[in-house]
């Protein structure tokens, strides 16, 4: 099941369908034709033999009055290893530029530079001449965004760049940033893009915001006085959840039990702190981990 930072990017790419077409010309600095619209188009590469062929986000680029398309990007969003990737990305490629009968490029979105380095690893097809080297965009490439106003004119790359940069020392101008411009976005994209943004700047810059709230810091944006104190009571809510997810483990580790991988995943996952604390009680008594999730609704 993809994971809330994988749809938060695949979201992001398909909010700012020119976004695809900015990462490659202005962090990669590729070749991208002149265009008048970018439009998301289908990303199902099903075929008559059912198969798990779906791209995340495919974009094309139109130009002039007839809607020609000038090029197609498929977007495709790694967050791990996966071998199957080298075999399906060239259908993506394939079956794009099949369907819109124009160039199509693959364009491989990750926040993780060692995932960053994977993916851009040429693949070979096993056709004479036919090569498929990705276009990743990693960290290095997101750019930094602190200024208020490139983050209004582009709050999907603001977005992205607190997701690449959020644990760096740019977190906090890259916070007030988005947060100053948080204003001009809907009601829906402000709160969810506002996740997003805090949840990705590491502790210290959360509390960095959190002072200059306390120091009568005024934001242009009203939506960020009430959003940070926010972010402050779901920042302690997600520091319990991991400290009572730890005890459960020490618990059973400390009686001798061994923890399966499966148990250990099940726990550091939870997000119900009422659960957390029967399993709590539970490892105390159990005398086998698995126990413990099959005991859940007790």
């Amino acid at each position: 099941m993809p994971s809330v930072t994988h749809e938060a990017l695949v979201e992001l790419f398909k909010n700012r369908p020119t976004l695809a077409a900015e990462m490659l010309h202005d962090a990669l600095g590729h070749p991208v034709p002149t265009f008048t619209e970018a439009r998301v188009e289908s990303s199902d590469f099903t075929e008559i033999v059912p198969s798990d062929r779906r791209a995340d986000v495919v974009v094309v680029l139109l130009v002039g009055e007839q809607q020609r398309p000038a090029m197609a990007i498929v977007v495709k969003v790694q967050l791990g290893v996966d071998p199957d990737k080298p075999y399906v990305w060239p259908v993506y490629v394939t079956q794009t530029r099949a369907r819109h009968r124009c160039p199509t490029q693959l364009l491989v979105v990750t926040i993780d530079a060692e995932m960053a380095r994977w993916s851009a690893r040429p693949i070979d097809t096993g056709h004479p001449g036919w090569t498929l080297t990705p276009l990743v965009l990693g960290p290095q490439g997101v750019p930094v965004v602190t200024d208020a106003e490139q983050a209004k004119a582009a709050p999907e790359v603001a977005v992205l760049s607190a997701m690449a940069h959020g644990q760096s020392e740019a977190a906090e101008a890259i916070g007030v940033a988005f947060f100053e411009a948080a204003d001009e976005l809907d009601e829906e994209r402000r709160a969810v893009y506002g996740d997003l943004v805090l949840s990705s700047l590491n502790a210290a810059a959360r509390r960095r915001l959190e002072a200059m709230m306390k120091a009568g810091y005024e934001f242009q944006s009203e939506f960020a006085r009430g959003y940070v104190a926010k972010g402050r009571e779901e920042g302690m809510r997600e520091g319990t959840l991991k400290t009572k997810a730890r005890d459960v483990l020490a618990f059973l580790e400390a009686r001798g039990l061994e923890v399966p991988a499966e148990v250990r995943e099940r726990v550091l996952a939870s997000t119900d702190l009422d659960e957390l604390d029967r399993w709590i009680r539970r490892a105390a008594v159990v005398s086998d981990a698995r126990e413990l999730l099959a005991t859940t609704g007790s």
